[in-house]
């Protein structure tokens, strides 16, 4: 063999640590694009079933038809930059996950909150709900 060239799904955050490590041994890193290796494993055998040898198989195969991406570590500041792209992904869809269980009790508690109060963030409303809490049952 004169050269190896390794091929990686791009999923989750654990293929970052080897890829940058590959990358230091002066070996070839690429990356396949999720879809096209669930599209492959489907072809395959015509099953969706998900398993860790499978996978590996259809990556290969992917690689050896020249479906891939080369990849280039990044800076450390970029590397930095997506963690906290992701972070804020996070934070947004939990925080707008809580702001809709909020609505869903004012609206079985209160189903006549929203009609007195359009946003039940603003100061108004917030006030009035510590000032008013519900009866413990």
């Amino acid at each position: 063999m004169n050269s190896i060239i390794i091929g990686m799904e791009p999923t989750g955050h654990y293929w970052f640590n080897l890829a940058n490590w590959l990358v230091e041994q002066r070996l070839s890193v690429v990356l396949v694009n999720p879809v096209t290796t669930k599209r492959n494993k489907e072809n395959r055998d015509n099953s969706p079933s998900k398993n860790d040898p499978k996978d590996a198989l259809v990556i290969a195969d992917v690689v050896s038809r020249g479906y891939y991406s080369e990849y280039t570590k990044q800076s450390h500041s970029f590397q930095r930059l997506r963690v906290i792209m992701s972070d804020r992904k996070f934070w947004v869809a939990n925080c707008i996950r809580l702001q809709n269980r909020i609505i869903r009790w004012l609206d079985i508690r209160f189903p006549e909150y929203t009609s007195v109060f359009s946003d039940w963030t603003c100061k108004r409303s917030t006030a009035t709900l510590y000032e008013f809490p519900v009866q413990q049952t």
